[in-house]
């Protein structure tokens, strides 16, 4: 894995800065050569998460190489910009970049996680709630939250309703944003999100994949990491700071053992909250949640299915749920009159699907958790 990221890396970069130089030729040529690592990549993630982030970052590749072969084609100059042209052209960029969200998910719009939801109700919620009692007591709202685990399990829809708890402005990032799509300002972005953080109210930053942008081993030539990751650490040495404690950095991973390790530091991610696999409750919710507004079969017996859904994932129980409707609506469309899902037909996907978490992987989850408690 480690091997292949690092020859990725190598080639965006190379790509970008020749597409910065105006050579077209070969920024194309490694810009391809980038998205077709990346392409590799995703068939090796684990889980439809990851696995749909990185087609979506070899994507964004393969249209910046497109248009590399256009500008050659049309004879266009490099991006290359006086210095003031430059700064009226950052200033567009990072106003389509922040991307200024108000969710309207709530902690009851996540299945389960109790015990994860008053962590960051202490964290978060709270200091908000009551502050006046928060300044009493010395406890300050905001600063840094680590979600890891398993993939599939609801990290991102958990930050999403974190913020709308708090009727707070959510700024979700991710590393193909900042790596890829402003070329060779990876850095200023950093500084811009953060700025941009800090004059709300109330905040939160959320980057999933965080490991992307602050990994444990980093390609020492690239000069991309050598800038974001120092940047990313700065912003967040910020939180123990009044001035910034309206903000949420929120990051998170499903392989928190590539992380460097001085983003785990103390006034960095001071929390690190396990998001663990849907207990049979959670399972349940899920169920009720993913099926309520289909046609479903009186037989079908939500506690039966929950129980058999043991050490699946929240987007297998999804994927096990669109599954389920694609066969009677089929037959709806052939035979004239609306089928419903049945248990039977629930069951069949079930036993077809295979779960996207193994047991290695908990297991690993249960090492690096104990080794951060230590």
């Amino acid at each position: 894995m480690s091997a292949s990221w690092d020859t990725f890396e190598r080639y965006r970069q190379k790509g970008l800065d020749a597409r910065r130089a105006g050579q077209w030729d070969s920024a194309r040529i490694y810009l391809l050569e980038a998205a077709r690592s990346m392409a590799q990549l995703s068939k090796a993630a684990q889980g439809p998460e990851l696995r749909q982030s990185r087609q979506e970052m070899a994507q964004r590749l393969l249209e910046l190489a497109r248009d590399c072969q256009a500008a050659r084609q049309s004879h266009r100059p490099g991006p290359r910009q006086p210095p003031e042209a430059a700064s009226q052209s950052d200033g567009g960029a990072a106003r389509q970049w922040l991307v200024r969200e108000k969710p309207a998910q709530r902690f009851d719009d996540v299945a389960g996680l109790e015990d994860v939801k008053q962590d960051i109700r202490l964290k978060m919620v709270y200091p908000f709630a009551h502050p006046d009692l928060a300044s009493k007591f010395g406890i300050h709202g905001g600063g840094g939250v680590l979600l890891y685990g398993p993939p599939g399990t609801g990290k991102t829809l958990l930050a999403k309703a974190t913020a709308g708890e708090i009727d707070a402005a959510f700024f979700r990032i991710s590393p193909a944003d900042v790596l890829s799509k402003w070329v060779g300002e990876a850095e200023q972005n950093i500084k811009k999100l953060f700025d941009a953080a800090a004059a709300e109210p109330r905040s939160i930053i959320f980057i999933d994949e965080i490991e992307s942008l602050i990994p444990a081993r980093r390609d020492e030539g690239s000069s991309v990491m050598q800038r974001v990751v120092p940047q990313i650490l700065q912003g967040m040495e910020g939180f123990d700071t009044k001035d910034s404690r309206s903000i949420l950095f929120m990051g998170a991973t499903n392989v928190p053992w590539q992380l460097d390790p001085a983003v785990l530091r103390p006034g960095r991610f001071d929390e690190k909250v396990y998001i663990p696999l849907p207990d049979e409750p959670a399972r349940r919710k899920m169920l009720e949640m993913y099926l309520r507004y289909r046609p479903v079969a009186g037989d079908v017996e939500l506690d039966r299915l929950a129980a058999a859904l043991d050490g699946y994932s929240g987007a297998d129980i999804k994927y096990i749920c669109d599954r389920a409707a694609i066969v009677p609506f089929l037959q709806s469309v052939a035979g004239g009159a609306e089928e419903q899902i049945t248990h039977a037909i629930i069951e069949d996907v079930i036993a077809d699907t295979p779960r996207s978490v193994t047991a290695e992987l908990l297991k690993r989850f249960e090492q690096w958790t104990g080794e951060m408690v230590k």
